[in-house]
């Protein structure tokens, strides 16, 4: 059960008979419908169909994780903390047919105001000589049949990438759409340089995960990936890539990108292309999920911490709440920084107590209203540096960052008392 179409066979799905286009008309149903995974049966110009919607809410993602609301953090952290290496497969099923061109793909041009057609749910593998593997998520802008622009924020594969184009040579790289929802999590993580997020996910699916070997790159992906293509990323080639809608909904800025070089095509027999909607709430589960246990994990270093939503109000990304148990003297001030420091796209974070549900924004609210006092409660961080994604942060992404304590004063637990019918 370790495949897209496993997890599909497990969920209530809708299915879409009539013929739509990826230009506009798959994306605008997608918008429409986050509820539960869609179908897209005929998609006019290719043989594929569309699946979207696989995991637009958490309790999705905590179903595909096998885990629950409470337990989500800590079963992630320990999946972290003992990865599994996985297995070889004799061969793939990804590589069973090929497709000679990237426009045999229904690839979906998602809003006008788009540079042009994106494929956003995409597993990206390549390897360091030093560091090993890496598996990460990238937005890839299609320029012709066999080239995309490949958004590289500056992390691990943008090194990765910096290395080669040092000596002058291209990356290779892997890319697979169409996994099981703990493959793409996996892949959404921003672990430490060197380890490998396919232990991640193996651990995460009980050692199921096998990895097929690429025919024009050395490089493995999972043996059961819907879709698979192969290439380089070329060394001192860039290109305009965007406008492209983000997860806060507005457009990302147009950068000079690198381009990657198609050498191969490949997928399964009756395939399904993965589209993840710029801005949907899938985009923010995969996004915004594994950002919540980074967080809870630096939490749990400097105080007793029940749980932490990154709220939807907040794109999943920019506003943050976190409560603790067992509040000692300064904890508040205490969560507040390492929250920050942990996530460090978070723009204003608000610390509660155990009895505040983080998922419930009323409860937060509440908690503002009654537990918090600016003038003492408030933690202030000027000139802070925060994220590219905030329309409001200056052109190098400084913004002023805010911590709000709003838990219960240990001096005063009476007066907070709320009255019950027992």
């Amino acid at each position: 059960m370790t495949s897209l179409r496993s997890f599909l066979k497990g969920e209530k799905v809708i299915k879409v008979e009539d013929r739509l286009s990826p230009e506009y008309e798959i994306g605008k149903v997608l918008l429409r419908n986050q509820d539960l995974p869609i179908i897209f049966e005929n998609v006019s110009g290719s043989e594929f169909k569309v699946v979207g919607n696989l995991c637009s809410t958490r309790d999705a993602l905590y179903r595909a994780l096998d885990t629950g609301k409470e337990e989500y953090n800590e079963k992630v952290i320990n999946a972290l903390e003992n990865p599994v290496s996985p297995e070889s497969a004799k061969h793939g099923r990804c590589f069973d047919e090929k497709s000679k061109s990237l426009d045999d793909l229904p690839i979906l041009r998602h809003f006008r105001g788009d540079g042009g057609k994106y494929i956003t749910a995409t597993v990206v593998v390549a390897k360091d000589p030093e560091y090993g593997r890496n598996v990460s998520v990238h937005r890839l802008m299609v320029l012709d049949g066999g080239r995309m622009a490949i958004r590289l924020v500056e992390r691990h594969l943008y090194m990765f990438h910096q290395r080669a184009e040092e000596k002058g040579e291209p990356l290779e790289v892997a890319i697979a759409i169409g996994v099981h929802p703990a493959v793409l999590y996996a892949a959404s993580f921003s672990p430490p340089e060197g380890y490998d997020e396919f232990g991640l996910a193996n651990s995460l699916l009980d050692g199921g995960l096998k990895l097929a070997k690429c025919e024009t790159v050395d490089l493995t992906v999972p043996e059961n990936a819907e879709i698979v293509i192969e290439g380089r990323i070329l060394p001192r080639e860039r290109v305009d890539e965007g406008p492209f809608v983000d997860i806060t909904g507005t457009y990302d800025i147009v950068r000079k990108q690198p381009v990657i070089e198609v050498t191969q095509i490949s997928h399964r027999k009756n395939p399904y292309y993965h589209a993840l909607l710029p801005g949907g709430r899938e985009h923010k589960v995969f996004m915004g999920m594994p950002a919540e246990t980074k967080i809870y994990g630096e939490l749990k270093k400097v105080v007793s911490v029940k749980n932490v939503c990154l709220t939807n109000g907040g794109c999943n990304w920019l506003h943050g709440a976190v409560s603790i148990v067992k509040k000692r003297e300064n904890d508040g001030r205490k969560a507040i920084h390492a929250a920050l420091a942990a996530h460090k796209s978070m723009k204003h974070v608000v610390v509660v107590d155990e009895d505040i549900d983080v998922f419930d924004a009323e409860m937060v609210e509440f908690a503002i209203a009654t537990r918090f006092q600016a003038l003492k409660d408030a933690v202030v961080f000027p000139g802070a540096k925060g994220s590219s994604l905030d329309p409001s942060a200056d052109k190098n992404a400084i913004t002023t960052k805010l911590g709000l304590d709003a838990t219960k004063p240990l001096d005063r637990l009476k007066d907070f008392e709320t009255a019950n019918m027992e």
